[in-house]
């Protein structure tokens, strides 16, 4: 009986979620992107949007699309949701189907369960998931960009399937074995999710459930947004099975997503198409490795075609530098 009521308790508290963020998402987007233009020229019908949940073979994944033409699809990082792409999105739809999506366990996706060594959860295993969504869309090529943790999902994305990735664009992040390969205690300290949230549950879990919204009051995870938005990126975060979820990721990332690493770079597998990595400007990525050729010498091993440089605006500078981060990719884009 127990069980069922959580259940129960569960599909109510997805099905509330969905429909607040639906309406904050409508009511809010088109306002704010127009707010924060980057292009004063950009037509009020790139603002316009629809949602869909695609579904996979285990799951489901929602979307936000807008625009129409060549496809370009975008993925956001932790804690973040789709809503992230809100002030960049918009601009690039003026040529563009422009396809923003909620990872696995984030925002009003599905929550596939997870197995023991975590595997649902690795980035192959969402990169694989992305490849169905744009498959069922009609897309067999597409452009790809991606933050933080939709970053790495990206470049694993255009390792695995390289006949899929036209453009490939990476924000503030290294492959993941170079991430844990120059770790150290200034690693430690300011990427805390990485060591935190790769801990064996529930301990992560419970610092997680106890307090969401310091998963946003700390330097890592604050940014430039009002209270409606954080309360729509907050509610991945009251959920016991989507934390559990984003866990489960991170603990991947320790692990499986390591040995996937190794792997290519062994059997030298490199990333073929053009590829753009942007990092904040004065962040980790910015000063952590210059006897490495800073983050860019560390992509040129890992990348035929790879260009990049350092944006103002903090690790999430897609939002809080919309301007510099859309002129920067729509001309890469359009090259």
């Amino acid at each position: 009986m127990t069980e069922k009521t959580n259940i129960e308790r569960r599909t109510f508290v997805q099905v509330m979620t969905a429909a607040s963020s639906a309406a904050l998402s409508l009511a809010l987007l088109p306002r704010r992107a127009a707010g924060q233009s980057p292009n004063n020229s950009t037509s009020n019908a790139s603002d316009l949007f629809e949602t869909k949940e695609i579904k996979t073979d285990d799951n489901t994944i929602f979307i936000r699309r807008y625009g129409s033409g060549s496809p370009l699809l975008m993925v956001h990082g932790f804690p973040r949701t789709s809503l992230m792409w809100r002030h960049v999105a918009p601009h690039l739809a003026g040529n563009r189907t422009v396809i923003c999506v909620d990872l696995r366990g984030y925002g009003r996706s599905g929550v596939p369960a997870s197995a023991e060594d975590h595997y649902p959860y690795t980035k192959r295993a969402m990169a694989n998931e992305l490849v169905t969504v744009m498959d069922k869309l009609g897309f067999s090529k597409f452009d790809l960009v991606g933050h933080d943790r939709g970053g790495r999902v990206s470049y694993r994305l255009a390792l695995d399937h390289p006949e899929k990735v036209q453009r490939l664009a990476v924000f503030d992040v290294l492959p993941i074995s170079e991430a844990w390969g120059h770790a150290d205690a200034k690693f430690a300290m300011t990427y805390w999710p990485w060591s935190l949230l790769s801990q064996k549950a529930p301990l992560p879990e419970k610092y997680l459930i106890g307090a969401p919204d310091a998963v946003f009051d700390n330097p890592f995870g604050q940014g430039s947004f009002g209270p409606e938005v954080k309360a729509e990126y907050i509610e991945t975060y009251r959920d016991p099975a989507r934390v559990h979820a984003i866990c489960e990721e991170y603990r991947a990332a320790a692990t499986l997503d390591i040995e996937h690493d190794k792997a290519d770079q062994k059997e030298g597998r490199r990333i073929k198409c053009s590829m753009l990595h942007l990092w904040a400007s004065g962040g980790p990525l910015d000063t952590f490795y210059e006897q490495n050729g800073g983050a860019l010498g560390i992509w040129k091993k890992w990348a035929d075609n790879v260009q990049g440089r350092a944006v103002k605006g903090g690790h999430f500078f897609p939002e809080e530098n919309p301007t510099d981060t859309t002129e920067l990719l729509t001309k890469f884009l359009s090259a």
